[in-house]
């Protein structure tokens, strides 16, 4: 089921602080801007729990947030807003991540987190994964040479899809669970909306893949 449209999110995102307008000129730039060394990329934050809670946890890292939903994109910036102490190593990108390329350098991102995406169980949809050969070639460009991509589902075609599209692309498989939460993983939140899979019992896919294998592996 799409959401509705919210009336007030494409106002409040154009006078949302958080909110980078153009991306594309901060190519280069977004280290420097978050006062961080390791930056991180969430593609489709949904309503922001992912992207604000590992934001907290990890403060001296750079998170920036991405979401192509206005309305979704708007209920995850009022959740920042809210915060009695936002961070400052935090940005939001409302914006259709096909064009993700522009908006970083060469090599200029670490990690990469792809979480719950839409799985367009279509298959003339397809193409719209967000683990499509596309985007993967976009990600290649944007990871440094060490970067990583962490990509965590409840769908099984989707995972399974994902892990074809990544070994095809060339990609090193680093770590890969069909029940995740099976084992307590303090260093990456749970959010309200993966809870709710966890209470069904239904396992949580994650995989990490890695652009190389690491040296004298």
């Amino acid at each position: 089921m799409r959401m509705r449209k919210l009336p007030w999110a494409e106002e409040f995102l154009a006078e949302a602080e958080v909110v980078v307008k153009k991306p594309q000129d901060n190519a280069g730039k977004w280290k420097q801007l978050l006062a961080c060394e390791t930056l991180h990329v969430e593609v489709g934050t949904g309503k922001g729990d992912y992207w604000i809670q590992m934001a907290q946890q990890y403060a001296d890292e750079g998170w920036i947030g991405i979401e192509k939903n206005s309305s979704v994109a708007a209920l995850a910036v009022r959740k920042y807003t809210k915060l009695e102490n936002p961070g400052k190593n935090m940005l939001y990108i409302q914006n259709d991540a096909e064009s993700i390329q522009s908006w970083f350098a060469e090599g200029e991102v670490d990690v990469l987190h792809l979480n719950f995406s839409d799985p367009w169980p279509k298959k003339r949809a397809h193409k719209k994964r967000l683990s499509n050969r596309k985007f993967i070639e976009q990600y290649a460009h944007i990871l440094n040479e060490n970067g990583e991509i962490q990509m965590k589902t409840d769908n099984s075609s989707l995972f399974e899809y994902s892990l074809l599209e990544f070994q095809n692309a060339g990609w090193f498989l680093w770590d890969v669970s069909v029940d995740f939460r099976r084992c307590e993983h303090a260093e990456d939140v749970i959010t309200e909306y993966e809870h709710r899979f966890m209470e069904k019992g239904q396992p949580i896919y994650r995989a990490v893949w890695k652009k190389k294998m690491k040296e004298n592996a």
